[in-house]
Formats: C-alpha cells, sequence, structure tokens
C-alpha cells in the first residue's frame, strides 16, 4: 500500500483544517490507518488511527475533542478533520498504515510500516 497525506497548510490559533490521506494498492481498504506528526527536533507521535472496517477510533489525549479521523473506503481516503488548531499542533502530519487485516488500534508507529510524505501544518498568529 501506497499513502500520501495533503492538505495542510498555513492557519491561525483556533482555525480548522481537514488533512486527506490518499492510498493506493487493493490492501488499503483492509488496512487500519493511523495519523502522526513530526515536528522539527521531535520524535514522531501518534494522532489518532481508525480500524480498516471503520468501526473503531482511537485519539491522543491532545486530539480528543478536537480531531476526528474518519476514512471512505470506496475513495481510498481516511480524513483528520482538525479542529481549535494550537500552536504546538505544528508539524509534519503523515498517515501511516498497518499491515492488512490487522485490527488494533496500537498508537506505536513502529506497527504502522508504510508510509509516504507527509504534509506540513503551521498553526500561528
Amino acid at each position: 500500500v501506497q499513502l500520501q497525506a495533503y492538505g495542510g497548510g498555513l492557519v491561525h490559533p483556533g482555525d480548522s483544517l481537514r488533512l486527506s490521506c490518499a492510498g493506493t494498492g487493493p490492501s488499503f481498504s483492509t488496512s487500519t490507518i493511523g495519523w502522526f506528526r513530526q515536528a522539527p527536533g521531535m520524535e514522531r507521535e501518534f494522532v489518532a488511527a481508525i480500524a480498516w472496517s471503520g468501526g473503531g477510533t482511537r485519539y491522543a489525549d491532545s486530539a480528543l475533542g478536537r480531531f476526528t479521523i474518519s476514512r471512505d473506503n470506496s475513495e481510498n481516503r481516511v480524513y483528520l478533520e482538525m479542529n481549535s488548531l494550537k500552536p504546538e499542533d505544528t508539524a509534519v502530519y503523515l498517515c501511516q498504515a498497518r499491515r492488512p487485516r490487522y485490527n488494533g488500534l496500537s498508537a506505536s508507529q513502529s506497527d504502522y510500516p508504510y508510509w509516504g510524505p507527509g504534509t506540513q501544518v503551521t498553526v500561528s498568529s
């Protein structure tokens, strides 16, 4: 499975942004997808994940209540709706995939061996 994140940009604190993850390959619809982010000089951190069936989601504490992950398997897309953005949300956002048919919503990026180019999100006044 190949992935690419897009939809980032420069926004003000309090704004909203919707990121998209485009997947190719027949296994995308059976892969649990996670969003991760990495700020300069920081380790990559978990943001949210959605099961391949779409029936389960998991969020980092920093994203809970502000971000919503969803997917459309018919379009091979996973989305991350981000509201009430803060400067500390500034990072490169990447979508990553677990091996097909692993439904576990792990927060460990090592469990998601597939990823592609990320998209920059900058929150600044």
